[in-house]
């Protein structure tokens, strides 16, 4: 059977032997092996990026490719250790805390199991219980994306709707602004991803370069309050100007162009971050 491409995702850094031991984990199961990072990078604990990572980067890999995501807090508790098929044919090898949170929501999953460690676990690691991205799922997920075992071996069928989700809050358009989360950080470069859909934006009835009213509050306080250029592209607007645009998940962003956006205003992610957007008042930018 032809390889499949093996994808890691973590919150280990590169400081230390963690990754290169997955990868070896990996390579012991085939040599063959094509193994990619997403990202290492992961804050520590953060589901959430977690997730959002996944989303921003399943569904561009062919079919069959098999990606582990170990974010794990909970490491040696009760929660489980699954697998899970996605609607455009994907695999993922994760503990069920919540990574998979923007997958099932944004792709869809069609298929879910638990992880069968009588089976699939390294060798010898039977009294280890703080390394399961080594020992579990690393080698679980060499094992399929290898052929050596098909997904019906990963372990017993659960319900997709039992696959752990983490609280999100949808994207809403009033009839004269939408308002939304900020998600996530374009981490590089500081820029604000939104959860709100072009698709809900357009309902605003703007086009590229009108002037749009924005407003970032966390639970205590308004953060930010502004007038932006929506752009087509960072080169509409000059440097150190910011602006709206929409970014690869073809949700709203805010950015400043060649400058953090979140650094600058000190704004975080999360669910308690909110944003709305809407047409800017008309004397404002009419004479």
């Amino acid at each position: 059977m032809k390889k499949k491409p093996l994808i890691l995702q973590t919150d280990f850094g590169t400081a230390d032997g963690a990754v290169s031991a997955m990868y070896g984990v990996a390579y012991s199961v085939s040599p063959e092996l094509l193994i990619t990072d997403l990202t290492h990078d992961i804050p520590q604990y953060d589901i959430w990026e977690a997730s959002y990572r996944l989303i921003q980067t399943v569904s561009y890999w062919p079919a069959g490719t098999v990606f582990v995501s170990v974010v794990d807090p909970g490491v040696g508790s009760t929660r489980q250790s699954i697998g899970v098929k996605t609607k455009s044919g994907q695999y993922i090898i994760t503990p069920d805390n919540g990574t998979l949170t923007h997958v099932k929501k944004m792709l869809g999953i069609v298929e879910a199991r638990i992880i069968d460690e009588s089976v699939n676990r390294l060798p010898n690691s039977g009294e280890s219980y703080t390394f399961h991205g080594r020992d579990i799922y690393a080698f679980t997920g060499a094992r399929l994306a290898a052929g050596v075992i098909d997904f019906t071996g990963v372990g017993p069928e659960i319900p997709v709707d039992s696959v752990v989700e983490l609280p999100v809050i949808d994207a809403t358009f009033d009839g004269d602004k939408v308002h939304g989360t900020i998600d996530v950080l374009d981490v590089r470069f500081g820029s604000l991803w939104t959860n709100i859909p072009r698709d809900l934006f357009v309902g605003l009835g703007l086009k590229h370069n009108s002037r749009v009213e924005i407003k970032i509050q966390n639970e205590t306080r308004i953060l930010y309050q502004n007038i932006l250029t929506y752009a087509k592209s960072f080169a509409d607007v000059n440097v150190g100007e910011p602006l709206v645009y929409v970014n690869s998940l073809d949700n709203m962003a805010v950015a400043i162009n060649q400058g953090s956006f979140s650094k600058a205003y000190n704004i975080g992610t999360g669910t308690s971050w909110r944003i709305s957007m809407g047409k800017a008042p008309r004397i404002v930018y009419d004479d």
